[in-house]
């Protein structure tokens, strides 16, 4: 029988983790399908031991299931940084780890034997000098070290120039406290912040998305793949029904909502000829492909069509076609002319007629009127009329109207 163990070899792995418990589902032991109830448990105490301070679990009809209470206001730093930090290791990593920075801290650099010898002589640690060298190798590949030649050796060093910059500018402390709650990559900022013995005593978020620290891994490989650009392939799991997908694309832009926190790709796909937009905590993984030669020239009819777009979908239920949607609202002058005021503000391009008095028309284009009702319908009792070239739209819009008279009992038909 397998030994629980609280690392985990994988950030992917980690992330799935903590989205099917915490973000999806709050799943019961009964609901977890997809392995054994073995597994379950392992989870959740892997999940209740990172995050034990902020774990709440709740009794229902099926067992007891588990989720996250986190008022971000009151945070001082993200605590779902904790699942970067879970990478499991072996006896090995852990004391080349500490013995190798240790015999780099004068500064001096040193060959890879230099080192496995320094090990046997100073700590009477034996290593093989493969084994060393491919620590050493790692550990410059991810910036820990450095690595250059010095004739025909391969030497590595410890750089401190950056912690001892930190240290003499305290200033910069407080923008490190200020980033790593309020910008992407948090977990940067997080890190060099806990090196140096600092904590965030001054910056609190109000509006903090939290999960968003999960998607950085995926969020960095598309702007790497947008920088140099490339056309990538994106592995897609719904967060809905779990199926999985793939699908090709050129990266262009990527779209954050205000209202939700959700984070977009917006991309180009040859195979259908039009723009797309993924959510990126629906994708499970990037391959990059080939350079696309037309990125320039996709970059500008995408933002001629960012115009015409109210939320991240290019296309309704009539193709590529525009859907004019046209709202009448009673708004009692003067007393009420900050509704006039709102439609303008959150109309997003849309056009706000005076057709009579105490009454004004809202119309606009878009690709997808089906995105607008949520708004649309903040205007409900003072809407006189609404219609919609998209005819399932105005049909929804009404037949959401009509439950909701029946709901309360109102007798008034439409």
């Amino acid at each position: 029988m397998s030994e629980f163990q609280e690392l985990v070899k994988s950030f992917p792995k980690t992330r799935e983790y903590v989205r099917d418990f915490f973000v999806y589902g709050f799943k019961t032991r009964n609901e977890f399908k997809n392995k054994s109830p073995r597994t379950y448990d392992n989870e959740r105490r892997r999940l209740e031991s990172w995050l034990s301070p902020y774990v709440r679990k709740d009794h229902v009809s099926g067992g007891s299931n588990i989720s996250l209470a986190i008022d971000s206001s009151l945070l001082d730093t993200n605590p779902l940084f904790r699942v970067w930090k879970t990478k499991s290791f072996t006896d090995n990593d852990i004391v080349l780890h500490f013995l190798i920075l240790d015999l780099l801290q004068e500064g001096l650099p040193l060959t890879a034997e230099a080192i496995t010898d320094l090990l046997l002589t100073e700590y009477e640690a034996l290593f093989d000098i493969q084994t060393v060298r491919r620590k050493c190798n790692a550990y410059a590949k991810e910036g820990l070290l450095e690595k250059r030649k010095d004739g025909k050796a391969v030497v590595f060093s410890l750089s401190l120039t950056l912690v001892q910059w930190l240290k003499s500018n305290e200033n910069m402390l407080d923008a490190l406290s200020f980033y790593q709650m309020s910008e992407v990559f948090g977990i940067i900022g997080n890190e060099l912040t806990e090196q140096l013995d600092c904590e965030n005593q001054t910056f609190r978020v109000k509006h903090s998305f939290c999960v968003h620290t999960l998607e950085d891994e995926i969020l960095l490989k598309l702007l790497d793949a947008m920088n140099q650009r490339l056309r990538i392939r994106l592995e897609l799991k719904s967060s809905k029904n779990g199926t999985s997908a793939a699908s090709a694309c050129v990266p262009l832009q990527i779209l954050i909502s205000a209202r939700t926190g959700r984070r977009y790709l917006c991309g180009y796909m040859h195979r259908r000829q039009r723009f797309s937009c993924f959510r990126l905590d629906s994708i499970k993984s990037i391959t990059p492909l080939d350079s696309s030669l037309e990125y320039d020239d996709l970059l500008n009819k995408l933002k001629q069509n960012r115009s015409k777009l109210w939320g991240v979908s290019f296309q309704g239920e009539n193709g590529c076609r525009l859907d004019k949607l046209t709202m009448t609202v009673q708004v009692f002058e003067p007393t009420e002319n900050y509704i006039v005021e709102r439609l303008k503000r959150e109309g997003r391009g849309g056009s706000v007629t005076r057709i009579a008095r105490n009454v004004y028309q809202y119309e606009i284009e878009v690709f997808d009127c089906n995105e607008m009702l949520p708004w649309v319908r903040t205007f409900i009792g003072r809407i006189l009329s609404l219609t919609c070239t998209s005819k399932s739209v105005e049909q929804r819009f009404y037949r959401d109207l009509q439950a909701m008279y029946e709901m309360y009992e109102i007798p008034q038909d439409i």
